[in-house]
């Protein structure tokens, strides 16, 4: 099992550099960041965007994966996109992995101007965002007719260093983002989840989510072992950072489950992702050490 963090885009490069280089001297599997214009309480605070913010990083660092956690149709087009990623893979030297989620119904949705879609259209730009992505990764050159994001003729060249494409993951929750993550997808991420305030709430949703998965995998007629499972720790009532033994329980317990790898967020002061960075650091390293070992 691996473990990876969460570096939010909200400080100047000269102060968040150096979190970039511990996160890999630490041994941390991946650094990721979130792909916003502006974020919940972060709204009137520094914030950053994600592309220059992994550039930066691919180039301060050597071993890290690295990506977004996720990007979104929200503001996005998928050919400028996907030029993006293929320049931070380059730059990376093939260390990228791609996040994509269908996009919340914050500030991003309506920034540029136009009316918040609906559920349904939502879902429908998701899944043809992902399908263009898939494409644009992989091919030099593309004509895609489809209603949202059409795109003709264009060219996607020298093409990724990792072939046929950079890791996709896709954030899916229900039955149909989920059908499109088997189709499409190499990983699947859930961010966690629960409707109620009882204990254990939040690992119920997940498990829920993991059977999902695996209907649906079968009914793909797809090995699971093909499937990488990537649990983000976003929402719920589990807070796997406020001690080191809670940690060891909370990874223990998502192991049994079948996920892979665990992404908790870098210690933010003055928001929902602030810890006791001595803690973080223990479970940074030393936490990240005993969970390699249990896959020995």
């Amino acid at each position: 099992m691996r473990l990876s963090t969460v570096i939010l885009p909200a400080q100047r490069w000269a102060d968040a550099r150096p979190e970039w280089e511990r996160a890999e001297a630490m041994g941390l599997h991946g650094a990721y960041t979130y792909d916003h214009l502006s974020w919940r309480n972060f709204r009137e605070r520094p914030w950053f965007t994600m592309v220059p913010t992994l550039t930066a990083a691919a180039g301060v660092t050597r071993t890290i994966r690295l990506g977004p956690l996720v990007t979104s149709p929200n503001f996005r087009h998928p050919l400028l996109l996907a030029k993006d990623l293929l320049a931070i893979d380059d730059v990376s030297n093939g260390r990228l992995s791609v996040a994509i989620g269908s996009g919340g119904t914050g500030f991003d949705a309506t920034v540029l101007g136009h009316e918040p879609w609906s559920g349904a259209e939502r879902h429908a730009r998701f899944v043809e965002f992902t399908h263009a992505i898939d494409t644009l990764l992989r091919e030099p050159s593309s004509t895609i007719d489809a209603p949202y994001y059409p795109i003709v003729d264009s060219r996607q060249l020298p093409g990724p260093i990792q072939l046929p494409r950079p890791p996709l993951w896709l954030s899916a929750l229900g039955p149909r983002s989920i059908a499109v993550c088997v189709e499409v997808a190499d990983g699947w991420i859930s961010i966690g989840g629960s409707t109620t305030d009882e204990p254990g709430a939040t690992f119920g949703v997940v498990h829920a989510q993991a059977k999902r998965m695996d209907d649906e995998l079968a009914r793909q007629d797809r090995s699971p072992s093909t499937m990488h499972r990537v649990l983000l720790d976003y929402e719920g009532d589990e807070m796997p950072l406020q001690s080191f033994e809670r940690f060891l329980d909370w990874a223990g317990r998502y192991r049994e489950l079948g996920f892979h790898e665990l992404v908790v967020h870098w210690p933010t002061p003055l928001s929902q992702f602030d810890a006791d960075p001595v803690v973080f650091e223990r479970i940074a390293t030393e936490g990240r050490e005993v969970i390699a070992r249990w896959d020995n």
